[in-house]
């Protein structure tokens, strides 16, 4: 009798089907997959998030009248990005797309994306060439480097190949072989350049102008070049030291979409970010000569002649209605105050408010205005406008 039931509940059990076997092949997933499908979602969320933060300065920039290579890869960069990963992510999530159509598809993504990380390395060089001063040093290694990335990813996108996948459980381009990997390489290779070179300039600047590390990171957008950078290196991880299970693991591919995505995001705020005009790739904070350079409104200082040899004097600019006191300011302080951060951005806003002169809360009498200039030597100019 026992022998019966026991015979019975086993033909119960084994009529019981895999759950594998009733889900459709786009909800059944191995978890590689899964997981890149949740990934790229984030990647998406990041693109369109990006796209509507930035919609704002990229209209102001867009009305700024001239049209330096800066400007033009900006928008390049702002109109690109989101329209190649809506068309991915279609190809990633339609599951009504077959993989009929994707082996006619699967070179769309590494082929627009290297022409992506093209533009994007173009912008990390103009940059660089421009904080260094038009350093043709510079813009020989950052160039090549440049050129190395662009004939290096032209070579790779032809040993793509589709990811043998079910209908219905995506698009999805991977390598043929793991040395393909040098796609992401040479980009990593122009990146990280780009991110010791900017560190490097901006240390440098600290012997004209001490300032501390959090400042210093903020003023230059290190913080942008390093997340470049930190993208691109966990990109690498993938690629070189995670290894796929079979033929059918997306496993490397997993952090390319994202790294893209904010790569491209970073470079356009590094553009953004640069200092007065975006001709010429735009301006450093401090230059390296002895003094400060000023990127935005011009002092103009009345300065007297002195005997040979004698140093440098210091003005003093003193200014005072009939009714009311004098104000003095020293004018060798007014590039200290600024040299570190004109507060002016590409975009023509103020990030940062420097040194403001606001009206006295008393009426002031305007029928008359004194300017003094003082110096050391004692010497004095007046002029009275009435």
């Amino acid at each position: 009798m026992s022998d019966n039931s026991t015979d019975s509940g086993n033909s119960t059990d084994s009529g019981v089907p895999d759950l594998s076997d009733i889900l459709p092949p786009y909800l059944n997933l191995p978890p590689h997959l899964s997981a890149q499908k949740y990934f790229f979602v984030c990647t998406l969320t990041v693109a369109a998030w990006d796209t509507l933060v930035l919609s704002p300065r990229t209209w102001r920039l867009l009305r700024t009248k001239e049209w330096p290579p800066l400007k033009i890869l900006f928008h390049f960069l702002r109109l690109f990005m989101p329209v190649e990963f809506t068309i991915v992510g279609v190809a990633f999530f339609d599951t009504k797309w077959s993989q009929a159509q994707c082996s006619h598809f699967f070179l769309f993504e590494p082929i627009c994306t290297a022409i992506l990380l093209a533009a994007c390395s173009i912008v990390h060089v103009i940059r660089i060439h421009a904080i260094y001063e038009k350093n043709r040093n510079i813009l020989y290694s950052m160039g090549g480097l440049l050129a190395f990335q662009v004939v290096i990813t032209a070579i790779c996108c032809g040993f793509y190949r589709s990811t043998p996948l079910l209908d219905g459980q995506g698009c999805i381009a991977e390598p043929k072989a793991n040395w393909v990997g040098i796609y992401w390489l040479s980009a990593t290779l122009t990146y990280t350049a780009s991110f010791a070179l900017a560190v490097q300039r901006s240390l440098r600047s600290l012997k004209i102008k001490p300032l501390s590390y959090w400042k210093l990171m903020l003023r230059d957008g290190l913080n942008l070049y390093g997340a470049i950078w930190i993208v691109n290196m966990v990109n690498m991880l993938f690629w070189f030291i995670i290894k796929p299970t079979g033929p059918d693991d997306p496993i490397r591919t997993i952090v390319t979409s994202m790294a893209a995505v904010l790569t491209a995001s970073m470079t356009m705020r590094i553009i953004l970010a640069v200092r007065g005009s975006l001709a010429n790739g735009g301006s450093f904070a401090v230059s390296s000569t002895s003094n400060p350079s000023r990127s935005g409104n011009t002092t103009h200082v009345i300065s007297a002649s002195r005997p040979a040899g004698q140093p440098p004097v210091n003005p003093v600019l003193s200014l005072r209605g009939p009714t009311e006191p004098a104000y003095a300011v020293p004018l060798d302080q007014a590039d200290k105050v600024g040299a570190d951060w004109d507060g002016k951005s590409s975009v023509g806003g103020r990030d940062q408010k420097v040194t403001e002169i606001y009206p006295s809360d008393s009426p002031i009498d305007h029928t008359g205005v004194q300017v003094t200039v003082e110096t050391e030597n004692d010497i004095t100019f007046e002029k009275e406008k009435n």
